[in-house]
């Protein structure tokens, strides 16, 4: 009878546990710098701390960290003014990534800021 409750209390457990894996899928060093950087923009005080920390959060509960990376790779790419830049700027994936991305930082800007 024992293992059984036992049983019943890790299986109980799973989700929950499952949910806060995904929530904190994205490593600390992701998150630290988007806080920095954010920071560097907001101004560098406790209040911009805690929006940029708030931010990043918001961030992380709507879009997966392979996502975030995706949309970050997009956007930094957007920058290059080269070919490569061009043909990311043309594909519609890159857009579609881009605009996912841009719109969980929007969500988050009005959350948080």
């Amino acid at each position: 009878m024992r293992a059984y409750l036992a049983a019943l209390v890790l299986l109980a457990g799973a989700p929950a546990e499952a949910a806060v894996a995904m929530l904190n899928d994205y490593p600390t060093s992701t998150r630290a710098d988007y806080v920095f950087a954010c920071m560097k923009i907001n101004g560098e005080t406790r209040q911009a701390l805690d929006q940029c920390s708030c931010s990043i959060d918001i961030i992380a509960s709507l879009l997966p960290y392979e996502a975030y990376v995706s949309g970050e790779t997009v956007a930094s790419m957007n920058q290059d003014a080269g070919p490569v830049g061009r043909a990311f700027k043309a594909a519609q994936l890159a857009k579609d990534t881009l605009d996912t991305l841009l719109r969980a930082q929007a969500e988050a800007e009005v959350r948080c800021f």
